[in-house]
């Protein structure tokens, strides 16, 4: 499958940090108006693509979280120096001398600094670095920066997509890579047996509220997750350590810290591959969790939840990256399982 690359670069680049996924929502319903029956918009900001199948009896949800791993401007110094605090989780390691977007009221460069290394103590030098070690370098005196900039504004990576080998490198391959998964499956659906709640979710880097939402407004009787996940196929690494490799294929979860997922949906994603000849493999991720804890558990009577994974180098990190091929693998494998829900036995039994 040759992947339109200008679209992921476009999705993956687009700023939207937690609570503040304006221009990222508008990519996204600019690209999937044409491809559905109905679109709405939650008072959280989630995008629910409603594509209507044969039958309206059961209703699948399938989430792709827009958001992004960011910070917010939470003190501006008599210098003009910011300090920030986290939208998520980030590795601190990462950021030394790195370029950020704070999106004031233009966009503004700026770079991560921290206490020079020549004048660190030793005891500095061996204690871990941490994001509050760490404040926004404008090159703009207090003056300039107070009529750009104010608390509250957002910050984020700033981190083309660039194509490296058969893979795609950029910042917010976690998890836009998803929402293109989501966005390419939607052109390929033909016959559905039952309708297709295509949601992308906000805020899931800081709890999942989002998806709880949308759950909760949908009630879906079957759920997929769609998220990147942890490939430390890298050196040093153990095998029983690397949860899954690039290039090995999209992973059907069976659990995270968050989920365990329906023994019945793991089964039928494994047929699914089998059958329609889509590389795969297991994921098992013993710390993290996605939208797929709460399509599971925030419908009325739950949800049978899976979740399709992209394998990931250097998540959370100030730049991520994925396998072409695993993300060709993640969209045949959605689309050959949203077409054939009606032909499991989804019996407990």
């Amino acid at each position: 499958m040759n992947l339109n690359i200008k679209l992921l670069a476009d999705i993956c680049e687009a700023p939207g940090a937690p609570g503040h996924e304006q221009l990222i929502r508008k990519l996204i319903l600019d690209q999937v108006r044409p491809l559905v029956d109905e679109v709405k918009i939650d008072n959280l900001g989630s995008v629910y693509a409603i594509k209507k199948g044969k039958s309206s009896e059961k209703r699948v949800m399938v989430a792709a979280h827009m958001d992004e791993i960011g910070f917010i401007v939470k003190h501006i110094d008599e210098n003009g120096f910011l300090r920030f605090h986290t939208l998520g989780a980030f590795d601190a390691k990462t950021l030394t001398a790195q370029r950020v977007i704070v999106h004031g009221k233009k966009d503004v460069i700026g770079v991560m600094g921290t206490k020079p290394i020549h004048i660190m103590t030793a005891e500095e030098k061996a204690k871990p670095i941490s994001t509050t070690d760490f404040f926004i370098d404008l090159g703009l005196p207090h003056s300039e920066v107070v009529k750009l900039i104010t608390i509250g504004d957002t910050i984020t990576r700033e981190r083309q997509l660039i194509e490296m080998g058969d893979c795609v490198n950029c910042k917010s391959i976690d998890n836009r890579v998803s929402v293109f998964i989501l966005l390419e499956t939607l052109k390929l659906l033909k016959e559905i047996p039952y309708d297709v709640y295509a949601v992308f979710s906000v805020q899931e880097e800081v709890g999942i509220r989002g998806a709880n939402v949308a759950a909760h407004n949908i009630n879906p009787s079957f759920g997929f997750g769609l998220d990147t996940t942890i490939a430390y196929d890298l050196p040093g690494s153990r095998p029983d350590e690397q949860v899954t490799k690039l290039g090995d294929g999209a992973a059907i979860k069976i659990m995270d810290s968050s989920t365990i997922c329906d023994f019945r949906m793991v089964k039928y994603q494994k047929e699914i591959a089998e059958k329609f000849n889509i590389k795969w493999q297991p994921e098992i991720l013993t710390a993290g969790g996605t939208d797929t804890a709460g399509i599971q558990r925030n419908g009325k009577t739950g949800a049978i939840a899976g979740a399709i994974s992209i394998p990931t180098r250097h998540l959370h990190q100030v730049i991520e990256m994925a396998h072409k091929s695993d993300i060709s693998s993640g969209i045949d494998l959605l689309k050959n399982c949203l077409e054939n829900l009606d032909t499991f036995n989804w019996n407990l039994e």
